[in-house]
């Protein structure tokens, strides 16, 4: 069971207070009621909190982070932690700016690029103990955006549902290539919740090709 501290709860509700207002004139989300909110965002975004793996990181990059999740939750519960939240949009990541600074969230920085640019960013590129990531693209592509990211020894913490094992099938050859290794399929505790959202757990057992990832686009239109 994940507890959280009284100043941890208020400035999660202030951002989800945030959020929701800005979703008005952007479209952050989908999820308007706040109640279904924290379920399927805020809590949802911190299930790796007690994952070893993600315990012992210093470092964690959010790819395709969208309204700030799951990296700003996790960046408010793990102060010792510096994390940056990649996004292709630049207008949602000045709405999550100019949050984190109103609330006081000073672990998170921000980076306006595509992940297939970011990740041959010599700044960037296998720098990161964890990577964590909500985004929807099949586990083939994403490991394309996310892997290159990763130090070896670190980890990808992906976001998934009720397909993840086939989705693991799939990508076996994406993972072979890239340099990651699966490890387990972890339930969350998410189910009392009635949802069946899963974290996949690949650790990055050696370097990333410097062929990948390819160039922008490549990787949703031709996954590995």
């Amino acid at each position: 069971m994940i507890n959280l501290t009284e100043d941890q709860n208020r400035i999660l509700e202030s951002y989800m207070a945030g959020i929701l207002s800005w979703n008005e004139k952007v479209n952050l989300t989908n999820i308007t009621d706040p109640e279904e909110f924290h379920v399927k965002h805020t809590l949802d975004s911190i299930m790796c909190l007690d994952f070893p793996e993600y315990e012992k990181a210093k470092s964690v990059i959010d790819v395709g982070t969208g309204g700030g999740f799951p990296g700003i939750p996790l960046a408010v519960c793990s102060p010792d932690k510096e994390f940056l939240l990649l996004d292709s949009l630049n207008k949602r990541l000045k709405i999550i700016g100019e949050l984190t600074e109103e609330l006081g969230i000073n672990n998170v920085k921000l980076l306006h690029s595509r992940a297939e640019d970011a990740a041959r960013n010599k700044d960037h590129r296998e720098k990161y103990d964890v990577c964590v990531s909500r985004a929807v693209s099949n586990l083939a592509t994403l490991c394309e955006y996310c892997l290159p990211f990763i130090k070896v020894g670190g980890y990808l913490l992906a976001y998934k549902g009720p397909e993840a094992e086939k989705e693991l099938e799939n990508a076996a050859k994406a993972l072979k290539t890239l340099g990651g290794e699966a490890i387990e399929i972890r339930d969350t505790q998410m189910a009392e919740y009635g949802l069946e959202h899963r974290i996949l757990v690949i650790k990055k057992v050696k370097p990333t090709p410097k062929a990948y990832p390819r160039k922008a686009g490549t990787p949703l239109k031709s996954p590995l």
